[in-house]
């Protein structure tokens, strides 16, 4: 019994240091005044409509038999996730060395408040470009919730990990935090944010399966379109491939502690 009530003890802790972290960030981010919290939402919320007002103007209403406006929505979302992961985490450590003298704060900590923070604005964000394009008759409801929030969750989740390894290479050679900004331009076209995989060539779908993100964003697509749209994805190898980055992205930034504390 004691034994229990000591692990939840150390859970509570661990919850009130990431909370405090959260409301840090939110403060130091955004402000107490203005916006605040909302700009964390309407940020990604007004990129995605101002692209979706771009195509939708130049482009015709369909694209490979299916509506463009949901289509472009749906990756552009998901390619939002990835690169505000990427370049939250990368930069956590960094901005965060300070609190590390406090024997309660961890790496891990700010790591985790970070990806809450990313991943609840674009959420909501998400929700809220869907309803719209509901409400102005461009998409239907969801074919498939189940398949639509497990896409989600892995584009999350395999972008945490690639964040993961970037940050920990970030934390051994300073001089490539200059590249991780090059590297996020590079994931526009890597993302299937933009393109199917079954639109691609038989050849090169092999090599476009192999990227993690390309599974969660085709799953979205494939939960918000249903069989109307063929989709090619694998929920097993997005969890492994980000279950590996993950731990190779933890190995490389305690060695990088490691190695600041001895500089």
């Amino acid at each position: 019994m004691k034994k229990r009530r000591g692990v939840l003890l150390q859970i509570r802790d661990q919850l009130r240091v990431i909370g405090a972290l959260i409301m840090r960030e939110m403060v130091t981010r955004f402000g107490r005044e203005g916006l605040g919290f909302i700009w964390l939402i309407a940020e990604p919320l007004v990129f995605c409509l101002g692209v979706l007002a771009l195509w939708t103007a130049t482009k015709p209403d369909y694209e490979h038999g299916i509506k463009l406006a949901p289509f472009l929505m749906t990756g552009y979302m998901s390619l939002i996730l990835i690169r505000h992961i990427l370049g939250m985490l990368t930069s956590a450590i960094k901005a965060n060395v300070g609190l590390f003298y406090h024997r309660s704060v961890r790496p891990v900590h700010v790591f985790v408040s970070r990806i809450i923070l990313e991943f609840s604005g674009a959420s909501i964000a998400f929700v809220l470009a869907y309803l719209l394009l509901m409400f102005l008759g461009e998409i239907g409801p969801p074919q498939n919730y189940l398949i639509l929030y497990l896409g989600w969750f892995l584009v999350a989740w395999t972008s945490v990990g690639f964040a993961m390894v970037m940050t920990g290479v970030v934390m051994h050679f300073e001089s490539f935090e200059r590249v991780v900004g090059l590297i996020g331009y590079l994931i526009i076209p890597l993302s299937g944010a933009f393109y199917m995989v079954a639109w691609l060539p038989p050849h090169v779908q092999r090599y476009a399966l192999l990227i993690p993100f390309v599974h969660g964003t085709e799953m979205i697509r494939s939960g918000v379109f249903g069989e109307n749209l063929p989709s090619h994805y694998s929920v097993y190898y997005a969890i492994f491939s980000g279950l590996i980055l993950i731990c190779l992205g933890l190995l490389l930034v305690s060695s990088g502690m490691k190695k600041q504390d001895t500089e």
